[in-house]
């Protein structure tokens, strides 16, 4: 069984910088496509960032330049690191997972249907 956990949420001031990691217990096909999606307070969830294990990313416009994302297939850890950060970043920031994702294959956010239950990033201005 698949369990996602994340951890690197708290509070920063705008212009600081976080790093979230997810840890992926029992996901263990070669083939992975994980991302990160966050949650603002009476917005709708939106997809940050994605990686594959081909080495394709993809971000959403809102972060590209000052979100990074990197998956450690060794550890198994997904990472998401955050710089100049806004207090519109401010949401629960959850990892994903595509369980069913094979090398090659097209890695996408709609696809990530497996979530962990997040961690909560807070910028104050």
């Amino acid at each position: 069984q698949v369990q996602l956990v994340e951890s690197g949420g708290g509070s920063v001031q705008a212009g600081g910088s976080l790093t979230l990691s997810c840890t992926a217990n029992g996901y263990t096909r070669r083939g992975k496509c994980m991302g990160w999606f966050r949650q603002a307070p009476d917005k709708a969830r939106e997809g940050v960032a994605l990686i594959d294990s081909d080495g394709y990313v993809n971000y959403a416009d809102a972060v590209k330049g000052r979100f990074t994302i990197s998956l450690d297939s060794a550890k198994n850890t997904l990472y998401l690191q955050m710089n100049s950060l806004q207090p519109e970043d401010t949401a629960t920031y959850s990892c994903a997972a595509d369980l069913f994702f094979v090398p090659g294959g097209d890695c996408e956010f709609y696809g990530m249907d497996y979530r962990g239950k997040g961690t909560l990033v807070t910028i104050s201005s």
